[in-house]
């Protein structure tokens, strides 16, 4: 549902933006353009439903990749092809699933990587700086983290029999790969040294 609404205030916000001087564009001046490309895509993901049982998950996680850094990646790589951008989907955004969470902080508004993998990998907000524990851990306090560890989808997906992984671009120590198997009151707690 919710990707269904973004395409629609996608469109309708980028037939605002035509000019009745861009000749190129005169199809989106049309209400019928927009409902038609609209009813294309639900239609679409309604014919991609899967009712059973997922033999694989795979997450993809992009890193501050926020709606806003999603918005202007989609117009530069659409304007790069000769296109307004507006328009443009770019790969992930044809997955079958797709999904938005909000990651932020109990502790603060504006969150760090490692509270927001534990928010979106454990399904558990937590405080800044803080992986694979609840809210009541205190940054750099170990002892606050008795009884404070919440477990990942990883964690849940092992203990059904499943086999799980992790792929990073970077550390596999560093704050959102970590956010799948860690239990630290400080992301920066990268080794015992």
């Amino acid at each position: 549902m919710f990707r269904i609404c973004l395409t629609l205030a996608s469109l309708t916000t980028a037939v605002m933006a035509v000019t009745k001087e861009d000749n190129s564009y005169q199809r989106e001046l049309t209400g019928d353009y927009w409902l038609g490309g609209a009813h294309g895509e639900l239609q679409k993901a309604l014919e991609n439903q899967n009712r059973g049982v997922a033999k694989n998950i795979i997450l993809f996680i992009g890193d501050g990749m926020g709606p806003p850094s999603v918005t202007a990646g989609r117009i530069l790589a659409g304007q790069l092809q000769g296109k307004k951008g507006e328009e443009f989907s770019l790969t992930f955004e044809k997955f079958p699933q797709t999904g938005l969470s909000k990651t932020y902080a109990v502790d603060e508004q504006v969150t760090d990587s490692a509270a927001a993998a534990t928010a979106f990998l454990c399904g558990v907000k937590t405080n800044r700086k803080i992986l694979g524990l609840n809210a009541r851990a205190q940054d750099g306090t170990c002892s606050s983290t008795t009884g404070a560890n919440v477990h990942s989808i990883l964690r849940w997906a092992t203990n059904a029999g499943k086999s799980t992984g992790i792929v990073t671009t970077t550390r596999i120590t560093h704050a959102t790969p970590a956010g799948a198997y860690a239990h630290s009151p400080d992301r920066d707690w990268e080794s015992d040294r």
